[in-house]
């Protein structure tokens, strides 16, 4: 069954929405790869997530499965421009456990949380995931050992991130392009 003619001009507008999500969560990944966090004291391989401004963004907008393709779009297209199919597999478990945890808690907490503790939530998963990927590729559960280390600093990162949602969701629901989005 063919589309209406609102119906496919609301899924352009979702397309373009993706694609500038994505364009810009990778510019945000790029930005944060420069920055040397191994000479803070933090963990080879730590980042700052500043690309989950945009996944968590865009669950606020769009639909699940948008978002979800924004994380796929996100996590490949950052690994093949920084890292290696390890950074792959275990972005990739992160990410999605991540956003499993972020949209569920979007979706199903309604305005029970707000975007910074579900910036937390999305982070400290991600950590976890990570963690998760790591002990199966390495065989060993002593990677755990990290697990203090990236709760901090998911906690703090997500705190950080969800600020800047925040304000992102703010001004973008002032445009009218997202005007359509909102619930």
């Amino acid at each position: 069954m063919p589309m209406s003619s609102s119906e496919s001009a609301a899924a352009l507008k979702r397309t373009v929405i993706i694609a500038i999500f994505a364009a810009v969560a990778v510019v945000l990944s790029i930005v944060e790869a420069q920055i040397p966090l191994v000479g803070m004291g933090l963990m080879p391989g730590a980042k700052l997530g500043f690309a989950n401004i945009m996944v968590l963004t865009c669950i606020y907008f769009l639909r699940g499965r948008d978002a979800f393709v924004l994380v796929i779009l996100k996590t490949l297209l950052t690994a093949f421009l920084l890292g290696t199919f390890s950074s792959l597999l275990f972005s990739l478990f992160g990410s999605i456990l991540s956003f499993v945890v972020m949209f569920l808690l979007v979706r199903l907490g309604g305005k029970k949380f707000s975007l910074i503790g579900i910036s937390i939530a999305g982070g400290l998963a991600h950590n976890a995931g990570q963690l998760l990927a790591a002990a199966m590729v390495f065989d060993s559960m002593s990677i755990l050992y990290y697990l203090p280390v990236l709760l901090i600093t998911g906690l703090v990162t997500g705190i950080a991130v969800g600020f800047a949602v925040r304000y992102l969701v703010a001004s973008l629901s002032k445009i009218s392009l997202f005007e359509e989005f909102l619930d």
